[in-house]
């Protein structure tokens, strides 16, 4: 007995030290971790890393935007154009827009507008002074300039005959992060937002340095009006639109800024991480307002919480792997991942209180993983089971999901409003009939035509349905929202036209070189907006993602209509309705097309055009419609003369009538 005891007691003590290096590793591998983290909590690209996780985590659900909040007057492209003047205005028109907002009813007025300079026509800075008041805040500016000798603040703000008035200055600047998105609270004590929020009697709670803007949705998510409707709100706004809110003025641009493209007066917000679009500094403004009204701002936790979070989380992972490490600590590991991810989400919601989750993540999966990597050195059976258990958590490929998921494959559809565009080449059965013996020449030739038309539709959006022989057809509006896809669809409508024109161009010089008849191609082009059904279409065993409606029947007819009308665009008069503010659409007629008993009213565009002009066209078509209009009057020649792109629609229109 005793020779067995002899001959045992090594294999307990290889057992006892092997689980004694074990603990002592994983002590090393942990306290290595919560240091180095620590450590790394406290650099600038850590503090980036928890912003960007901020960005994700306070715009998952954000909280709904408050009812009282301010309206945004927008200086936009449509002022300028109705305005007809550059940016800057002169500034006795923003003196009669702050007469306009008062007069309707607004309790406080802000201009995200620096008027730091006299303007050029003293009268225009005088008027704008006669009406300025306590309730009207100006916008100031605060600068850090740093050179090899000092760094210097340099403040701007309004001129001292604005602010004699009573009107307050706030300071419009804010502070942006390393990576250039604006998520931090301006801490200035009469910043912008918050002097505003004074002088609309609004209790602002204040914020510390350290507070983080939550964001409400991305651009345009405050209802925005354009600043020449609110000049004369009677005429273009809802009766008290303006009654009892706050009002900011400020550039917003309708065409919301890209990320790549920049602009004046836009910012990168947490929000852009999923749009790619900025948001106007007015808009900020007013998101910082109601942060600072309604207490919403997002405290950021300091470096002793964050370095905190991350030992809790070291040794919740050191207690996870103490025994061994295997496919359950994978399968336990998920949901407590996912418990920092909730924690730090509740936090956020409930107690206004951002701790990123990225620190404890990171602590977890390293001392997790790392204690694993050593098990795998150690044994190689370790090894197979962690491997086995990390195989079974990869992420599959796209299109091994959707096989595992055929119900993403299912038959069906919804009701959407779309935009839809029908493109046919004119004449090209005659092209086919001279090349029926050369096929390969015809397959090029077609193929050089549907490539550039298929481009402009998906860069404007669109969704190419399907290609019938040499008819195109595309929508806008789905899957994916377009709000403005009437717009959209007819830019690219401009676009094709001009793309047939190189198309043609080129043929003539190939032709030319090559010393025979060059093909000219000529497209006509039917769009039409309206509720249509979208989905998934076919049988069980094959479909595709298509539209059915009488919407699209509508805008097939005008495309074959284009034609008759010696015009090669067709657009519907929804479409017209729906982007009436970007093009300037012609009426041509009202028509019953085939499948249909109803008028419809048919307009095509035809360039910028005097008023004189439009309204001789209107008064011809009235006179048309009433029965008046004879052939020989010469209101054709008239129109042929000013309307050169419309003469052949002229020419048929008289023919008929004679």
């Amino acid at each position: 007995m005793a020779a067995i005891r002899t001959r045992r007691k090594p294999s307990i003590d290889l057992t006892a030290k092997r689980i004694r290096r074990r603990r002592t590793g994983l002590g090393v591998l942990a306290l290595l971790t919560v240091a180095v983290l620590s450590l790394a909590s406290l650099t600038a690209p850590w503090s980036l890393t928890e912003l960007r996780s901020f960005d994700y985590l306070s715009t998952l659900s954000p909280p709904p935007l408050p009812a009282d909040g301010p309206v945004i007057v927008a200086i936009d492209e449509p002022s300028m154009a109705e305005i007809g003047s550059q940016w800057p205005w002169p500034r006795a028109l923003h003196a009669r827009l702050t007469e306009a907002l008062r007069k309707a009813g607004a309790k406080a007025i802000a201009f995200d507008v620096i008027f730091a300079e006299p303007s050029t026509m003293p009268e225009n800075d005088a008027a704008l002074a006669a009406v300025l008041g306590p309730d009207v805040v100006l916008a100031g500016d605060e600068t850090l300039i740093q050179t090899p000798q000092a760094d210097q603040f340099v403040r701007t703000e309004p001129l001292a005959g604005f602010t004699a008035t009573g009107a307050q200055t706030g300071i419009a600047s804010v502070p942006l992060s390393g990576d250039g998105v604006l998520r931090q609270v301006p801490a200035y004590p009469d910043g912008f937002a918050a002097q505003l929020a004074q002088v609309a009697g609004r209790q602002a709670e204040p914020a510390t340095g350290m507070a983080l803007l939550q964001m409400f949705g991305p651009a345009r998510t405050y209802p925005t009006v354009s600043y020449y409707q609110a000049l004369e709100p009677d005429a273009f706004l809802p009766d008290g639109f303006f009654r009892d809110r706050v009002v900011i003025v400020g550039l917003s641009l309708q065409n919301t800024p890209t990320l790549q493209a920049g602009g004046a007066d836009v910012f990168a917000t947490s929000f852009t991480v999923h749009t790619g679009q900025l948001v106007a500094g007015a808009e900020i403004q007013a998101t910082i307002f109601d942060n600072l009204g309604n207490g919403l701002f997002i405290d950021r936790a300091g470096p002793a919480a964050v370095i905190a979070a991350i030992v809790l989380a070291g040794l919740l992972a050191s207690a996870m792997v103490f025994r061994s490490t295997g496919w359950q600590t994978a399968a336990l590991s998920l949901p407590v991942l996912g418990g920092f991810v909730l924690a730090s989400y509740a936090a956020l919601r409930l107690g206004h209180v951002f701790i990123s989750p990225v620190g404890p993540v990171l602590a977890y999966l390293a001392v997790v993983v790392g204690q694993a990597g050593l098990d795998y050195a150690a044994e190689r059976r370790s090894r197979r089971d962690i491997t086995r258990a990390f195989s079974r958590y990869l992420s599959p490929a796209l299109v091994e999901r959707l096989a595992n998921d055929p119900s993403q494959l299912k038959l069906g559809g919804e009701r959407r409003t779309l935009t839809i565009l029908f493109c046919d080449v004119r004449g090209f059965t005659t092209i086919s009939e001279a090349l029926k013996d050369d096929p390969e020449q015809l397959t090029t030739l077609i193929n050089r035509l549907l490539t550039p038309l298929s481009e402009i539709v998906l860069e404007s959006g669109g969704t190419i349905d399907k290609y019938i022989g040499d008819c195109l057809m595309a929508f806008w509006n789905a899957p994916l929202d377009d709000p403005h896809h009437a717009s959209h669809a007819v830019a690219a409508a401009l676009r094709m036209l001009e793309a047939i024109d190189r198309l043609n161009m080129e043929l003539r010089e190939e032709a030319g070189r090559e010393h025979r008849t060059a093909w000219v191609l000529k497209i006509g082009i039917g769009i039409n907006t309206g509720d249509c059904v979208v989905g998934n279409m076919g049988s069980a065993r094959r479909f595709d993602y298509s539209v059915l409606g009488d919407s699209v029947n509508l805008a097939s007819r005008l495309e074959g209509e284009s034609k008759n009308y010696g015009v090669p665009l067709l657009i519907g008069s929804e479409t017209a309705a729906q982007c009436a503010a970007d093009f300037t659409f012609v009426e041509l007629d009202s028509i019953t097309v085939k499948g249909r008993t109803a008028l419809s009213p048919i307009f095509t565009i035809a360039g910028s055009l005097p008023e004189q002009v439009l309204g001789e066209h209107r008064l011809m078509l009235e006179a048309r419609y009433a029965g008046a209009l004879r052939s020989d009057d010469t209101v054709f020649d008239r129109l042929e003369r000013d309307i050169p792109q419309l003469r052949d629609y002229y020419r048929l229109l008289r023919a008929r009538i004679g």
